[in-house]
């Protein structure tokens, strides 16, 4: 029976949440959405829920939210992690601050820790303000973002423009005498330092047995730790590597996904981009890119993506912001799809919108959580199909060399 419960707000992040788990010592499925039944998930110590609502209006979010929360409770969990994004993607109007008090009052919580920090990805959070490689959020790419501008970095007044509740900054030193109980009154959020992995299991070690914890997933192999010490062993997932061909598949448009694009090509790897305005002219269709994949041979894995500079994004977004998400979200995902009919076994993709895309049009609902590529990025295998392998990423997550990494990683090694 699954003791940690995992509620996500996106695919890339669910499986983000659910890799480090695994490196914790936990084994995990991770669920597209609310499972229908709960039988599938027997022999997992810890279920992860995908949603999609990281852009949901917040009606829609708290109420997806609040029902995964009673799918874990009925399953037995112990305790929930609400896993929103390491760089805390949330306009004014956004759900994060909503969907943590509706969980915070249904675990009938004193309080919880809003911890987006991600010391091994660059994300750290000090004196209340989140950082990514240094810089402060608000000064960092991230504030060019097309659907979740940042617009400060100081995650109080983030949270508090959502929230009704109050929030307040930990330091390290305050943490070690803190008392939940000096606080009294209604439900808080306390945001700590956290700027090194040692960090994290301070406050795993302090905060670890709060029934609700929200954050990143700079916590959650800390947390995998405390629970595993005390569980047997479960379930194992398969290896990692898989008899058949890979094709690759980018849409996040994040400084780390154009500098991974650019390093494939620069190993001489075939690629093809998605033009949405040629697409919506008709001059490049679905057929056209699907034929380009086919004739590449086997010895390389092919590349296709939607991938652009913020320039280019602004204006492909005059031809309409919703219409060009959308078709380029389909197409990847009919893509993943006839790949997979065709024989291909290993799928490889950047974005969270894009993975998402691709998951829904693949249509599995459980996956087991093997090694990882990079940080935060594990291969997943398809309960219901597990000859196939996935790896899907954040677009802000991988080393450079990601995608030649995640083809070698996923293909099976001949026997010596």
């Amino acid at each position: 029976m699954a003791v940690l419960g995992c509620i996500a707000d996106d695919f890339t992040g669910a499986s983000d949440a659910a890799s480090f788990l695994v490196r914790g010592g936990m084994s995990v499925r991770l669920c597209s959405g609310i499972p229908q039944g709960e039988k599938e998930e027997d022999g997992a110590q810890a279920i992860v829920i995908a949603l999609k609502s990281r852009t949901q209006e917040k009606a829609g979010a708290v109420r997806d939210s609040l029902a995964a929360a009673e799918f874990l409770l009925r399953a037995g969990v112990r305790q929930i992690y609400f896993k929103y994004c390491s760089t805390f993607d949330s306009t004014p109007e956004g759900n994060i601050g909503p969907v943590a008090d509706a969980l915070m009052e249904r675990l009938k919580g004193p309080c919880t820790v809003l911890c987006p920090a991600l010391p091994v990805n660059g994300r750290t959070v000090e004196n209340g303000k989140l950082f990514v490689n240094g810089v402060p959020l608000d000064e960092s790419s991230m504030r060019y973002h097309p659907l979740t501008p940042m617009w400060d970095c100081r995650i109080r007044v983030l949270m508090e423009a959502q929230s009704r509740y109050r929030c307040y900054e930990l330091s390290r030193e305050e943490m070690k005498d803190f008392s939940i109980s000096s606080r009294g009154g209604e439900p808080f959020y306390l945001i700590p330092d956290y700027t090194e992995t040692e960090d994290g299991e301070a406050i795993v070690e302090k905060f670890g047995d709060l029934a609700l914890l929200t954050g990143g997933s700079g916590l959650l192999e800390s947390l995998a730790r405390k629970w595993s010490g005390r569980l047997e062993k479960g379930e194992k997932a398969p290896e990692s590597g898989t008899d058949g061909r890979a094709l690759i598949l980018a849409g996040s448009c994040s400084k780390a996904t154009l500098g991974q694009i650019a390093w494939y090509q620069a190993q001489g790897m075939p690629s093809l981009k998605m033009d949405p305005a040629a697409m919506l002219e008709g001059k490049q269709t679905f057929q056209d890119i699907w034929d380009w994949v086919s004739r590449q041979g086997e010895e390389k894995t092919p590349l296709v993506y939607s991938s652009d500079t913020p320039e280019r994004v602004k204006e492909y977004q005059k031809l309409g912001k919703e219409r060009v998400a959308q078709l380029l979200e389909e197409q990847t995902a009919r893509l993943a799809a006839k790949a997979v009919e065709a024989g291909y076994t290993r799928i490889i993709c950047a974005g969270g919108e894009t993975s998402g895309a691709v998951t829904r049009g693949l249509g599995f609902s459980s996956y087991w959580i093997g090694e990882s590529v990079a940080p935060g990025v594990p291969i997943m295998v398809p309960v219901q199909d597990q000859r196939l392998r996935l790896v899907l990423k954040s677009g802000n997550f991988g080393q450079e060399d990601f995608f030649g990494r995640a083809a070698a990683m996923t293909e099976k090694k001949e026997e010596k």
